[in-house]
């Protein structure tokens, strides 16, 4: 998919007055924050859409860099921001077309981003890797194949799941700190809500 088609298509999907993802940060952030994350810290958060994880970090204390293809969802990110009185960059890019310097930040949050085929997926891991600071620390969330039973939100090709024995594969750089599949009751506006079969990873660039 092109970014114009990228565009296009999530935009026609933020397009409405209400936060489709909801505005609560997702669960498993919030839980692996607390353990892992500190006030202070860079955070970049990819394809953050609306701004509920992006706006939540900012208000922990932490310094939040944010991209997505939607121009609809960013600038509803944005009000969210203002609204919280916090200050987040953001920019209209998507993975490809995103400044991944080396270094740069404290923990990258991935939650949720399974727009991304396997070719696409395997370069965003590199990316996250090379722009984490050493000792910087990856989160993400994302639904298992057992999602495409329950029906209750994310990508319907199999493809674009995620299974532990793959991102275990994708994370062979990293130090992984937690990593599980499970199932659980999902609230997070329209688009996620009902019981979900879930990953959660947090990994860390060697120091």
């Amino acid at each position: 998919m092109s970014f114009s088609d990228a565009t296009q298509f999530w935009n026609e999907r933020f397009d409405k007055e209400e936060f489709i993802f909801g505005k609560e940060p997702n669960e498993y952030l919030v839980e692996q924050t607390a353990q892992y994350l500190k006030s202070g810290h860079s955070v970049l958060c990819i394809a953050d859409g609306e701004g509920r994880n992006g706006v939540w970090l900012a208000k922990q204390g932490m310094q939040v860099t944010g991209f997505d293809v939607s121009d609809i969802a960013l600038m509803k990110a944005n009000q969210f921001a203002k609204e919280s009185n916090v200050d987040i960059l953001y920019s209209l890019c998507d993975t490809d077309g995103f400044d991944w310097q080396a270094n740069s930040y404290d923990a990258v949050i991935g939650i949720f981003i399974q727009f991304s085929d396997p070719v696409m997926r395997a370069r965003i891991f590199k990316q996250v890797h090379q722009t984490l600071k050493p000792g910087g620390i990856f989160i993400l969330q994302g639904y298992t194949p057992k999602q495409l039973e329950y029906k209750t939100g994310g990508p319907s090709l199999i493809e674009h799941l995620y299974t532990e024995e793959m991102i275990r594969d994708l994370s062979r750089e990293f130090e992984i700190l937690n990593l599980a599949c499970y199932e659980k009751e999902l609230s997070e506006g329209a688009r996620h809500t009902g019981m979900s079969a879930l990953l959660g990873m947090v990994a860390k660039k060697s120091a």
